[in-house]
């Protein structure tokens, strides 16, 4: 990604903050739809994240003895 498209990005991102501030929108809240936004952007990337998740969690029961191996 060049400076360019970084700058811009960083630009609008600032602007939606200004008017999420003046709007009273809490940060959390602020930060939750522009994620959102995120993944709506790119397909599939939500269901990656999930199945990492998943397998991180298994791995950790699996240590903990907690499920088999199989």
């Amino acid at each position: 990604m060049s400076n360019t498209n970084r700058d811009d990005i960083a630009e609008l991102l600032k602007r939606a903050a200004d008017v999420a501030a003046s709007e009273g929108i809490p940060s959390d809240a602020f930060m939750a739809v522009a994620w959102q936004a995120y993944l709506a952007a790119h397909p599939g990337m939500r269901e990656e994240l999930e199945d990492k998740a998943l397998r991180s969690e298994l791995k950790k029961l699996r240590k903990r003895g907690l499920i088999a191996t199989a």
